[in-house]
């Protein structure tokens, strides 16, 4: 098996397993500050979606697109092909537009290693802005709930924030668990 396709293969399989499992576990934690439909003050995914995009490029966001699409199409969303395409399109491809504009814009290499926490900061906001205008505009065009609105807009921008920094310090909470319990 040529090792490209491995990687490729891996990267689609693991940012789908990985965003749909963080999607559920997210539902059932914060399942009482959902705003409306796809819409919630705290959204830990986004950070994930925006990690996974930034280590795997094109099979990250393919991944997260999948994962997306069958959360949309197999739970509260309306059942139509068309509007679960777009919601699983949106979210896979949203992260990934915004790795194209800030490896072009801001200069991060491409395996993050100079990663700092200004371009962090940087990264997390574009990645929300782009994710919560397309989300809500698509959500308009499909005439989902009362989509579409600068309410909904600014709740879901700043769940995409507020859960991408939120996963970042669980993360690194965790890290320096890890790290302190092998030097005790």
């Amino acid at each position: 098996m040529d090792k490209s396709y491995r990687e490729w293969t891996l990267g689609i399989v693991v940012s789908g397993i990985a965003y749909t499992g963080l999607f559920y576990i997210n539902d059932w934690l914060t399942s009482h500050l959902t705003y409306s439909l796809g819409v919630s003050w705290i959204y830990l995914p986004a950070g994930l979606r925006l990690f996974l995009t930034l280590i795997f490029g094109i099979p990250g966001a393919l991944g997260i697109a999948l994962g997306s699409f069958l959360i949309s199409y197999l739970g509260e969303f309306p059942h139509e092909i068309t509007t679960c395409i777009g919601v699983g399109l949106i979210s896979g491809f949203a992260p990934y537009l915004a790795r194209i504009f800030v490896l072009t814009n801001i200069q991060i290499a491409p395996d993050l290693s100079d990663l700092s926490l200004p371009k962090l900061v940087a990264c997390i906001l574009i990645y929300a802005l782009l994710s919560a205008s397309l989300h809500q505009w698509w959500f308009a065009v499909r005439g989902l709930d009362e989509s579409g609105s600068m309410n909904h807009f600014l709740v879901m921008f700043l769940g995409d924030v507020f859960g991408t920094v939120l996963l970042i310090a669980l993360l690194k909470s965790s890290l320096d668990l890890l790290k302190f319990s092998r030097t005790a």
